[in-house]
């Protein structure tokens, strides 16, 4: 039951604030302080359990502590944790990763997903020999300068200039980055078309946030690039091997020319990647492409193998059979349970995602782009967490995570808390 001993944390809230900017890490609030997960479900430290559905932001698509990541880990962390070298694990997990991805040919490690993104986009800059990048509106790439234009823009401008989501970033960037408006196919051709001779590269999360792509945007975007030699880069720090084995590019079936994945590819622990045409990745070997062409990147912890080694042991289980049908149903059946409580409690909302990653929006009506979410009213969406958090589910400010270790008991008590907490919001907001 959740609320329980409330003061047990109450000493380490406070020393959090004393040496945390804020009392956090930057994610969730000081207030929670996590203890220990198992499978889908998680404790603080005073003793609360919760039904998880922030799963470490995405990684923990098994779940919490899986039995054989944690034995594969065990044993290599025995061996040693870093090497600042090649490694078995780092190497078969890169195996495993050109096997499973359709755009990989090559691919270079890091540790994050900001860092996968920020080579990502260097990748094409050093390809096409030219600086500017077309990103769209709300999408999120990390946050790193080039990424953190337009995210999360609280008054939107003209398409395509770019709006600085933080302090601190230069504004010569705006120069750099092109905005476009995401499922607008129409737009963001003719401006690919428009600068076509001055663009570097197209990047994209392929389902952005939380909203899926119109039939046939991607595919517009695909034919668009290639016609002028244009890398296209998915973002697939989140739907990589979620949506699909083969991540988004193979669920939606347009493939990029390149791909930053993370979350999932480690396994929980700090592991990312870039990936993609081998005529592009060649681009990091100095000994391929001379000096004067060649794109620097290295990184002290890239491919560690704790880091590999549980990766490698998360892909072996979402190998099995039936896994990615597993989790589009206890998806479906949380989406379902989650926008029926909303309509038996007389609240107008929106359930938007896919099976695998989805959430709910204050507001009806075409969701499709980022502009349209901003109808939505985050202060329900808040109070509606805290009213779920109270009942003892855990989930992001903005997304709810589905993980294979989500099972029936778990998902009726969601399913309970998400009824009780709608009705208790209308209660409220009559």
């Amino acid at each position: 039951m959740a609320g329980k001993n409330e003061s047990g944390s109450e000493e380490l809230v406070a020393r959090s604030k004393r040496v945390l900017p804020g009392g956090t890490f930057g994610n969730l609030p000081a207030e929670i302080i996590i203890r220990e997960g198992r499978g889908c479900r998680v404790w603080d430290e005073n003793g609360n359990e919760y039904i998880d559905f922030v799963l470490g932001s995405g990684p923990m698509v098994l779940g919490h502590a899986h039995p054989e990541v944690v034995a594969a880990v065990q044993e290599q962390v025995a061996r040693g944790s870093t090497f600042f070298a090649n490694n078995r694990a780092g190497i078969e997990l890169a195996e495993a990763i050109v096997e499973a991805v359709p755009c990989a040919e090559k691919v270079r490690f890091v540790s994050t997903g900001t860092e996968a993104t920020h080579y990502a986009m260097r990748l094409a800059r050093a390809y096409r020999k030219r600086d500017k990048l077309m990103k769209f509106e709300g999408g999120f790439h990390g946050m790193g300068d080039w990424a953190l234009m337009s995210m999360a823009p609280r008054q939107p401008g003209n398409f395509p200039q770019a709006i600085p989501d933080s302090p601190g970033i230069p504004r010569s960037l705006t120069q750099e980055m092109l905005i476009a408006p995401f499922n607008d196919a129409e737009t963001a051709v003719a401006l690919i078309e428009e600068h076509a001779d001055e663009l570097a590269g197209v990047i994209l999360e392929p389902f952005q946030r939380l909203m899926p792509p119109k039939p046939g945007f991607l595919q517009a975007l695909r034919e668009a690039t290639s016609a002028h030699g244009i890398p296209l880069i998915f973002d697939e720090i989140v739907t990589g091997f979620r949506f699909a084995y083969g991540g988004a590019q193979e669920y939606y079936g347009v493939v990029p020319d390149l791909a930053a994945l993370g979350k999932i590819l480690g396994g929980g622990y700090p592991l990312a990647a870039v990936a993609g045409r081998e005529e592009i990745m060649r681009l990091l070997d100095k000994s391929a492409v001379g000096e004067e062409n060649f794109v620097q990147q290295t990184g002290t912890l890239s491919g560690n193998p704790v880091a590999a080694t549980a990766g490698l042991a998360t892909l072996a289980v979402l190998r099995q059979p039936g896994t990615y049908e597993k989790l589009f149903a206890t998806g479906r059946q949380l989406m379902e349970g989650l926008q029926n409580a909303f309509r038996n409690a007389g609240i107008t909302a929106t359930v938007l995602g896919e099976p695998p990653l989805f959430e709910v929006f204050f507001a009806d009506g075409d969701l499709s782009n980022y502009r349209a979410t901003l109808r939505s009213d985050m202060n329900k969406l808040r109070r509606f967490n805290r009213l779920l958090l109270e009942r003892g589910v855990l989930k992001p400010e903005t997304k709810i995570y589905v993980s294979l270790a989500h099972d029936d008991e778990a998902v009726a008590k969601a399913i309970a808390a998400f009824e009780d907490a709608a009705r208790q919001l209308a209660r409220e907001t009559r």
